[in-house]
């Protein structure tokens, strides 16, 4: 049974500043929970119905709480509007960040994205594509929302999401003499161009694009162009939209 005091708990971290004291996140839904549980993820507390934990026992760790629920009390802590067989606790993940480690990478860098579903999605695009690391600015939407974890839809746990100050860290980038990329309108074609198997990908905020605090690291511009070429056309791309169509192009290209 699902108690009071543990329903509070379990709600309480829809709250960034609770999540971030506990170091904990909430996961809903068998698909998910079920990618975090075969995952390298540290379960703290697993809620069920008796039908799901029946069927899962094989993924359930023993060093975890596992409380046995009806549907009525699991809607009660479920963000979903259809209340999931299972809402899962894990552990934060925290993996220090090395710069040097990224010499011979391909990675993201989202610079002011605030939306938890575009954070999300990118994650599990950068999951596709291969790319094992994210680096977001300090003011992004936060990794562990509710939001953002169900829209990676198990990603979070393949791939490693940072923070840093924009300043600090693309500095530091800067300094392993890596392309550095980002898309504007007066960009190169990013089909035209010839874009490198290693380096930086910069994608910018939802309204804004890339700010000009981080636009000066950039020495590759790209331009996602539209067709037909010179006919009336949306503004913009969504941000997880833009960054799909340019990870693709990349692995395309060094495939």
């Amino acid at each position: 049974m699902l108690s009071k005091n543990k329903q509070k708990f379990i709600l309480s971290l829809n709250r960034k500043k609770i999540r971030e004291q506990n170091e904990l996140f909430v996961a809903e839904g068998h698909k998910l929970v079920s990618d975090l549980l075969s995952s390298k993820c540290l379960t703290s507390i697993i809620i069920g119905t008796s039908q799901w934990l029946d069927a899962n026992k094989a993924l359930i760790p023993g060093n975890c709480e596992v409380i046995e629920s009806k549907h009525d009390e699991i809607k009660k802590v479920s963000a979903l509007k259809s209340p999931p067989d299972v809402i899962a606790v894990f552990k934060q993940q925290k993996v220090e960040l090395d710069i040097k480690q990224l010499n011979d990478q391909l990675c993201i860098f989202l610079d002011e994205v605030q939306d938890p579903g575009n954070l999300g999605t990118i994650v599990r695009l950068a999951d596709w594509f291969g790319i094992k690391t994210i680096i977001c600015s300090s003011n992004c939407a936060d990794i562990y929302n509710p939001k953002t974890i169900q829209s990676t839809m198990g990603a979070i746990s393949r791939v490693n999401v940072h923070y840093s100050d924009s300043s600090d860290f693309l500095s530091s980038y800067s300094q392993l003499g890596l392309p550095v990329y980002g898309t504007f309108l007066d960009g190169d074609n990013l089909y035209n161009k010839e874009l490198s198997s290693k380096g930086l990908i910069i994608m910018g905020n939802e309204g804004k694009g890339i700010s000009k605090e981080v636009e000066q690291f950039i020495n590759q511009r790209l331009y996602i162009p539209p067709f037909p070429a010179n006919e009336p056309t949306s503004e913009s791309l969504n941000v997880s939209v833009a960054t799909a169509i340019t990870c693709a192009e990349f692995r395309r290209q060094n495939n």
